[in-house]
């Protein structure tokens, strides 16, 4: 029986549509890191010290709020508009897709910031792509309860841009989860890096080639993205029933 389980759920997983709704994240999480970690560098490149420069901060929570706004929308009625791995942990926990289609959704983000981190690093030439890191005087501990806290938001940002009973509010979605993410940049950036996505900070890490604190960018979002599924689907707005016309997750319509 699992078996026959297994195989029916690989098939679900490379139909034609799952294959497109791949290829939607695909491109969607490549424009959208290479404008966060290209908004890092060109902001090393126009300040003497961007690191202490408020104005670099801001560069990077604006280009960081319409990127994932114009990605997300980008992609939404395909794959649901993801962008994010965490953002698909907290689907999957909350039943909106399988976890076969949650781990193909995974490889083509990590794919998908390694590129657009190779694409930075070999066009730009003299400049290093740059990775998260956490403050010195914060613990692994304490940051990952940050990026879990920002994770949290997000996904929850995202569960309310996508619940069809919004009404018309639901067509600014996007435009709220972008706004989100730009909010929590600024809040967490100079203590943990305010990455939120674990593609977004394991692209620039394989480019760069160092992973220090490298689980802090995953513990922390994908507990933060579970919690904000199961809270929002089960104790805030727990679905009735399924919604007619709605766009699922993961591409399909609920009848």
């Amino acid at each position: 029986m699992a078996p026959a389980s297994f195989t029916s759920r690989f098939k679900q997983s490379v139909t034609p549509d799952a294959l497109r709704a791949y290829l939607a994240e695909f491109i969607s999480t490549f424009f959208y890191v290479f404008a966060v970690v290209g908004s890092a560098m060109a902001s090393r490149k126009l300040m003497s010290d961007s690191v202490t420069d408020p104005s670099s901060l801001l560069l990077v929570a604006i280009a960081n709020a319409f990127a994932l706004s114009s990605t997300v929308y980008m992609a939404a009625n395909v794959s649901g508009g993801h962008v994010n791995p965490a953002v698909t942990f907290g689907m999957a926990v909350g039943g909106h897709i399988s976890v076969s289609t949650a781990l193909c959704y995974w490889v083509s983000q990590m794919l998908a910031s390694v590129m657009a981190c190779l694409v930075l690093k070999v066009t730009t030439v003299s400049q290093d792509v740059p990775i998260y890191t956490i403050a010195s005087e914060m613990t692994g501990f304490g940051a990952s309860i940050v990026e879990g806290v920002l994770a949290f938001g997000l996904v929850y940002a995202v569960y309310t841009g996508g619940d069809p009973r919004n009404g018309p509010l639901k067509g600014i979605g996007p435009v709220v989860i972008g706004l989100m993410a730009g909010a929590m940049v600024l809040a967490a950036g100079p203590f943990s890096g305010g990455s939120i996505n674990p593609a977004l900070a394991f692209g620039s890490a394989v480019v760069a080639g160092r992973f220090k604190n490298q689980a802090v960018y995953w513990v922390g979002p994908l507990i933060g993205a579970a919690v904000a599924g199961l809270v929002y689907d089960n104790v805030v707005f727990p679905v009735q029933a399924s919604v007619p016309g709605r766009v699922n997750s993961d591409g399909t319509t609920g009848v």
